[in-house]
């Protein structure tokens, strides 16, 4: 299938992109302000809460990144996968080669964001993203296939190309020229500030589209090396999670940019989303730390069997997994704690009740415990996923 369009990377000045700086002032601003206010944060969290808190973000940006792309992993096994990579306590699950592959993919970036970009490194994580594939050509390598490398339309009675990639004979000479690019514009004497960089690299990489698949998890994981180099410390940002949300306006402004060298658009659409990311971030972040608030508070009111489940609940975090899990925060003690319950359990076959536990032939298991801060629910399905729900009172 020919295209009539002229992508980027065929126009004479590939690949000197133009834009105008001075929109993007306030924006770098806000970026290095709220990156300075979380790292903060982060360093008065207990060691563990460190732990949990970039394992849950990893573990999430894992399963973002590719289901950008339409694949579906597993969350708990991510989970596991992570934290043995960081030689961290784990259940021994048996972990899938996908899930395997993207949690060290994502730790190693973690770990070694400070080391140049180099082809083995990209040689190296295309090799770990694509662990257990059987369908493609190429694998820890750059494409070599003479096809031309499209990105088209599902129609068939009307197919339509969204991109084309260079040739996979000029991908070398691209490479080096990116490669290049990537070392110089941190170590120069004036680098590029953070969210411009991020935003050029990750264009530049995928418009370049290196690798049979996987370019756009590697080009994802780029971006956030590049604003790790820019904050001298290995970031935590939802980047993938707040790309995902709003998927189609990611490949929107992906399809506006790889026709023109002038890419304002896309720096400020791409430095506005990873902003968007930092407060997803920082709403987890604030998660954490008011559950360690909490946990202090309530720990002496509990015996040590629910003092087990509260810290299961807190570890897993505030995400849909092997269990279905709601927080509620009380600011104003237990009234009307009963009447809003009832229609979340009803709604999923569960009946509590404030003086028993009902229970019937083949019905549900439900337990609950009160302390004076604090009122748990555990569901126990016999046809579904288990459930906790969790009530806290300020």
């Amino acid at each position: 299938m020919m295209s009539l369009i002229m992508w980027n990377w065929q126009q004479a000045n590939w690949p000197r992109f133009s834009y105008d700086e001075k929109l993007l002032h306030a924006l770098e601003e806000e970026f290095i302000h709220q990156a300075g206010y979380m790292k903060g944060c982060i360093k008065h969290l207990p060691e563990k809460d460190k732990v949990i808190l970039t394992v849950d973000l990893m573990s999430q940006e894992a399963l973002k990144t590719s289901e950008i792309e339409g694949d579906f992993l597993n969350r708990e096994s991510i989970q596991s996968s992570i934290r043995h990579n960081f030689g961290l306590e784990t259940d021994n699950r048996k972990i899938p080669p996908s899930e395997q592959g993207i949690a060290k993919m994502l730790v190693d970036s973690y770990t070694t964001f400070a080391e140049p970009l180099t082809h083995q490194k990209l040689f190296d994580w295309h090799t770990l993203l694509t662990n257990g594939r059987q369908d493609l050509l190429t694998i820890g390598a750059y494409r070599t296939h003479l096809e031309p490398m499209q990105v088209v339309s599902v129609a068939l009675h009307k197919p339509k190309i969204y991109f084309e990639a260079p040739p996979s004979q000029k991908i070398p000479q691209e490479m080096d020229q990116f490669i290049y690019w990537f070392n110089k514009s941190s170590t120069e004497v004036s680098p590029l500030r953070p969210l411009i960089r991020a935003a050029i690299a990750h264009l530049y990489f995928v418009c370049i589209h290196p690798f049979e698949d996987g370019n756009g998890r590697i080009g994802r994981t780029i971006a956030e090396k590049t604003l790790s180099q820019s904050i001298r410390n290995p970031i935590l940002i939802a980047l993938s999670h707040t790309i995902q949300q709003r998927k189609k306006e990611y490949y929107d402004a992906l399809e506006r940019a790889n026709q023109k060298l002038e890419i304002t658009d896309w720096l400020l659409y791409f430095s506005n989303t990873i902003l968007q990311a930092q407060l997803h971030t920082q709403t987890h972040l604030d998660f954490i730390l008011k559950k360690a608030k909490i946990l202090d508070k309530v720990r002496s009111q509990l015996n040590p069997r629910q003092e087990k489940v509260i810290i299961r609940l807190f570890r897993e975090g505030a995400y849909s997994g092997e269990f279905e899990r709601q927080f509620w925060f009380y600011p104003n003690g237990r009234s009307g704690l009963i009447r809003t319950v009832n229609p979340v359990l009803s709604e999923r076959g569960f009946w509590f009740n404030s003086n028993t536990n009902q229970r019937e032939a083949n019905s549900p298991i439900l337990s609950h415990f009160f302390t004076p801060s604090l009122f748990v629910i555990s569901v126990v399905s016999c046809k579904g996923p288990s459930m906790f729900f969790c009530l806290v009172f300020s």
